[in-house]
């Protein structure tokens, strides 16, 4: 797989590039089949397939009080793009200058004459370019005229529901997991940094914590959630709370995972945490020994839940 940050990479364009372009939070499942015909169309014409993405998402650019959080940060989407074996992602840096390109010049002078797109695979809903005032009936308009293809893909619903990016948020927030799963073709991920904590979870409480520092702005709903984590290079089962530790006074936002089974200490490192169930609220407790109870209780249910889960 190729990576391209920059048009000014491109010395000459791909070899009968089949291209998609798009956002691309989350690589879900919608996505991933976007990316089936452009592998599907590049192995037909012997050339390559290509997924056009930015970085920032452009709202964050453009309006950015109207900025959905984000699902994966850029470093994710890369991977995961990477992992549906497309051949070449153009992860382009979206500027103001790169905003003002109209929809025209943006077809003609970067999609054909830098990339030289040959067939062009894009959603039933896309727009782009200046104001938006590109569409699907420009593409096909200047399509017949440059000599690229062009095909659009409907809307992929699973289980009765459109699978967007849109809905995969609304899922997650609400810490409706499974159903976010379905849709995205995996279970959301939180990855991050350790950070040092108050110390409470070993010293007080029995059960020693990782405090997590997030990447990704989406986070789900506040409770507690069972999961795995993945540290050091290895698995593990885990117990995570997010939110506000009522029954401690400072009320900071906290993302604090138990790892079963782990004895060391992870400050400074990265983990991953994939969130597959949320087995309660948060809730106040009256004494350090009522929490403690608690969250023993949260491990046994977390086991329980998690032999049943796909490793």
């Amino acid at each position: 797989m190729r990576l391209i940050r920059n048009l000014d990479e491109l010395e000459k364009p791909l070899i009968n590039p089949v291209l998609t372009i798009g956002n691309f939070d989350g690589v879900h499942r919608g996505h991933l089949a976007l990316f089936d015909m452009v592998k599907e169309r590049a192995k037909a014409i012997r050339g390559l397939s290509a997924v056009m993405t930015f970085d920032p998402h452009p709202l964050k650019r453009l309006r950015p009080n109207d900025a959905p959080p984000m699902i994966t940060d850029v470093r994710r989407k890369l991977e995961l793009i990477g992992n549906a074996s497309i051949d070449v992602i153009l992860c382009l840096p979206f500027t103001e200058e790169f905003a003002s390109i109209s929809a025209e010049d943006f077809i003609q002078y970067i999609l054909v004459k830098r990339i030289g797109v040959k067939e062009l695979v894009v959603g039933y809903d896309y727009v782009f370019g200046n104001k938006r005032r590109g569409d699907i009936e420009l593409l096909r308009k200047m399509g017949a005229t440059l000599g690229f293809s062009l095909h659009v893909m409907s809307p992929v619903s699973i289980e009765g529901t459109t699978v967007s990016s849109t809905s995969v948020r609304r899922l997650v927030r609400d810490g409706e997991l499974k159903a976010a799963s379905i849709l995205l073709g995996r279970y959301h991920e939180i990855t991050g940094k350790v950070v040092k904590g108050m110390g409470r979870g070993g010293r007080l409480l029995g059960f020693p914590t990782a405090n997590l520092t997030a990447n990704e702005e989406l986070i789900p709903r506040t409770g507690v959630y069972c999961g795995r984590a993945v540290a050091e290079g290895r698995v593990f089962d885990c117990v995570v709370n997010i939110g506000y530790n009522p029954t401690f006074p400072e009320g900071r936002f906290s993302i604090e995972a138990h790892l079963l089974g782990f004895d060391g200490n992870l400050v400074g490192k990265e983990i991953s945490l994939i969130l597959l169930e949320r087995i309660r609220d948060e809730k106040a407790f009256k004494t350090i020994k009522e929490l403690s109870d608690q969250i023993a209780r949260d491990v046994e249910e977390a086991k329980a839940l998690l032999v049943s889960k796909i490793s």
